[in-house]
């Protein structure tokens, strides 16, 4: 991949740097090693300044020193970062990794069990190298892609990764550029699929020299972290190369499957070709190129069905999004506290529209937002959609960083796994939810500026000012704060973490086994609500296929009249049976068969699924 956006390594030992700074006349190159040389780069109409230099082996360490300035700056789009934020950027040559994935041409979206696992706290050793030996367990259970969350580089060993500041760097202490490499590699080879969380809307507070070099940011939109990266002010399109050609790399370089795009809504841009469009028509060029398909997901807080539009009729081009709704309104309905969190729902009503239509709040005045927001996603199919029942920010940001197998019993747990594994939609997992992990997700970093840390400190307090009755939030500097986030990989084979091991396995099994499970057309859906407390769903396939689905959240048990059609339901799985049970006695459960007109008594607190044949 060759553009201006930073370091090229041809190979004999010749490199071509670049760098943008529009506003400057002068830029130097300081080699630091392995032999210290000052060298002028020449700059070209577009802001960019050149120099290919000769005698320097990958490895190799640089600053670039700006006109009218002593200090010696790392590189923004630096590909690695051996020393930290503060130190020397270093040459990477990305043509001589023996990759033995030749024969690889990814997942269909379609047909992948996403799991979302941050490297520092999977393993014991929080590294890329350590994850590998944990591959086996995971498609054991079924899952056939990781998603991993950041890890480009940020200050200090350990963060949850949303603070990189060198957006081209894999973090050195997580293994650096070829740790990465090897973890895809030994993916791809084992059939699992990677996608890559990263973050465009900010970076990192500390280390960031962005705005030495350019005008990288713009004071005309304020965001969440301060001012917003410029995508259509005065210099913009070396920021928007910065950002557009990022995608390019890890896809080329790494060979990554897909990128989880953070926080979209956060990215503001008035230009006639957006920064999506961009990205879009960059990352269709390269799918031609490289004969495999290339995927982007996008998190946005805009319940908006223009995400997953091509950007020739007004939309992201994105190939799905993730579906917060999903979560929020099944999260209400498993733990009675959760309209305390997410005061805009809590009806059975609400998890029917999810199931059938996707978003929730799609037009409705919204309590928590003043205002009325959202649009239907009715006719968007459920293939552009990721659903979850836990992410990195729905137990992270909670006080005490609780998964839900701590604030749900383990009926509920099961109920919920259901839930998601029944949905018309993209299933992704967070690290652990697969055997109940207990160990909390606390947020942690590892800034180094006593301000930053203070007023981060400060920052975490004011967000959880309405849950004082909960407890003060762990302090993330304390080391101790991350240890504890650390997967404890031997629960996963004792008692009722076992057993919910096997669960999820089953789910996972009937929903690749069964069209019906199988298929994203949400036409073939019918949600029923039984008052108080229950759903039943009904789903079908185009090979006639059908299931149906009880979806008992009441606390006693609900009879339903099976309505008719000729069909002889057949049992695939029921939450109560003995097998599912962490006392390994069975309890009240459901028939083996039912036949149309039947009436149905569902357990309490109870999933069950079923198939029909006519």
């Amino acid at each position: 991949m060759r553009n201006n956006t930073g370091p090229y390594f041809i190979g004999n030992n010749t490199c071509m740097f670049s760098c943008w700074a529009p506003e400057k006349q002068k830029v130097t190159l300081r080699i630091v090693s392995p032999k210290e040389r000052d060298i002028p780069m020449e700059k070209d109409d577009m802001g960019y300044f050149h120099v290919n230099v000769a005698d320097i082996p990958p490895g190799a360490e640089y600053y670039f020193m700006l006109e009218g300035e002593k200090e010696l700056l790392p590189d923004p789009a630096s590909n690695f970062q051996p020393h930290g934020v503060h130190g020397a950027s270093a040459v990477v040559n990305h043509h001589t990794f023996p990759w033995e994935d030749a024969a690889w041409k990814s997942i269909p979206l379609e047909d992948i069990v996403l799991y979302e696992l941050h490297i520092g706290t999977f393993t014991e050793e929080g590294t890329f190298d350590a994850v590998i030996p944990r591959l086996d367990d995971l498609i054991s259970t079924g899952i056939n892609a990781i998603e991993i969350m950041p890890v480009a580089q940020f200050s200090g060993e350990r963060n949850w990764g949303y603070d990189g500041v060198f957006l081209y760097a894999p973090h050195v202490t997580y293994g650096g550029p070829e740790g990465l490499k090897r973890l895809v590699n030994a993916c791809h080879q084992k059939g699992i699929a990677v996608y890559l969380d990263v973050v465009y809307n900010h970076v990192g507070p500390e280390g960031n020299v962005l705005h030495r070099y350019a005008p990288y940011f713009t004071s005309r939109y304020k965001i969440p972290w301060g001012d917003a990266m410029n995508m259509d002010d005065r210099w913009a399109d070396g920021v928007r190369d910065y950002i557009s050609n990022n995608p390019l790399y890890w896809f080329e370089y790494y060979h990554i499957d897909g990128l989880r795009v953070d926080a979209i809504h956060t990215l503001y841009d008035s230009s006639a070709v957006s920064i999506w469009e961009l990205i879009n028509q960059k990352v269709k060029s390269l799918r031609e190129t490289l004969g495999r398909p290339l995927y982007l997901i996008a998190e946005s807080d805009l319940n908006s069905p223009r995400v997953t539009q091509q950007p020739i009729i007004g939309g992201m081009g994105f190939d799905a999004q993730w579906l917060d709704d999903f979560h929020h309104a099944l999260y209400t309905l498993a733990d009675s506290r959760g309209k305390r969190r997410y005061e805009d729902y809590g009806s059975m009503h609400q998890l029917a529209k999810a199931y059938t239509d996707g978003f929730v709040l799609s037009g409705e005045f919204v309590k928590f937002r003043k205002r009325r927001f959202g649009r239907s996603s009715a006719g968007v199919g459920g293939n552009h959609f990721v659903a979850f029942t836990q992410n990195h920010d729905q137990v992270g940001n909670r006080v005490k960083g609780e998964r839900l197998s701590l604030l749900v019993d383990f009926e509920r747990l099961k109920l919920v796994a259901g839930a998601l594994f029944t949905a018309p939609y993209i299933p992704l997992l967070f690290m652990g939810e697969e055997y109940a992990e207990e160990a909390p997700f606390l947020f942690f970093c590892d800034h180094q500026n006593p301000e930053l840390i203070n007023a981060t400190r400060e920052g975490r307090k004011k967000e959880f000012a309405d849950f004082r009755d909960e407890g003060e939030p762990a302090d993330p500097f304390d080391r101790n704060t991350f240890l504890q986030c650390k997967l404890n990989w031997l629960a996963r084979r004792q008692g009722r973490h076992a057993i919910m091991l096997r669960w999820y396995s089953e789910l996972i099994s009937l929903r690749k086994e069964h069209p019906a499970l199988r298929s994203y057309n949400k036409d073939n859906i019918q949600a029923e609500v039984i008052e108080p407390g229950m759903l039943v769903i009904h789903r079908k396939s185009k090979d006639k296929n059908k299931v149906m689905v009880f979806l008992n959240f009441a606390e006693h048990d609900t009879t339903y009249r099976v309505p008719a059609g000729n069909v002889l339901w057949k049992k695939l799985i029921d939450s109560r049976d003995a097998r599912w049970n962490t006392e390994n006695i069975a309890s009240a459960f459901l028939p083996s068969e039912i036949t149309e007109t039947n009436f149905v008594t569902v357990p309490a607190i109870c999933i069950a699924i079923y198939t029909g044949a006519q």
